[in-house]
């Protein structure tokens, strides 16, 4: 089975297209489209059955015109993110808001997502726990980029500040809540894939 993907990446306005084999991440090959050429972006789409943006943050505000080249295109699957957003486009609710996609099915601590995985392959793996205070030695005395990359790590795994807050009605709203009917594939759904 191939699905074919299309993804921006952040080198200036130029779309990549990948068709792979999900599972072997095989046979990759490419096209190339321009985010800000309308009907070459439609040409492209037309081609893959997924849109992933990764639009560099000088583009933020130009993802309309992936959403517009989508809607026109009419073949992408809507699945997970892409359904949210592309809902959130048109919805009052979300105007001049944050979309934070945090569904709760999908809510997991480093430790829960293991104990879920040793669960679905029946084998215990080891744990090797690292203090925290050992953690923000190292984030100290690591040289540039390591720091960085331990200080990010720091906190996603150990604080959970990408999902540890209350979001603020007056700037934010969450998908899952806006939309509940969208069905999205849950941790648990995505993992047993692989066993």
């Amino acid at each position: 089975m191939s699905t074919n993907i299309l993804l921006n990446c952040q080198t200036w306005s130029t779309f990549f297209i990948y068709s792979c084999k999900i599972n072997l991440l095989a046979n990759v090959s490419s096209l190339v489209g321009d985010l800000y050429d309308h009907d070459g972006l439609v040409k492209a789409i037309k081609q893959v059955d997924v849109v992933i943006s990764t639009v560099g943050a000088f583009q933020l505000a130009d993802q309309d015109k992936i959403v517009a080249a989508i809607k026109e295109a009419g073949n992408v699957k809507e699945e997970d993110i892409a359904t949210y957003t592309i809902r959130a486009v048109d919805d009052p609710r979300t105007l001049n808001k944050i979309l934070y996609i945090r569904p709760p099915a999908n809510a997991y601590s480093f430790n829960d997502l293991v104990s879920l995985w040793e669960k679905k392959i029946g084998k215990t793996l080891e744990r090797i726990y690292v203090p925290e205070e050992k953690v923000l030695k190292d984030i100290q005395e690591a040289p540039i980029p390591l720091n960085i990359i331990l200080s990010l790590s720091h906190a996603v795994y150990i604080k959970g500040d990408h999902t540890n807050f209350n979001i603020e009605p007056s700037f934010g709203v969450e998908a899952s809540e806006l939309y509940p009917d969208v069905k999205y594939t849950t941790v648990d759904e995505y993992l047993s894939a692989f066993v």
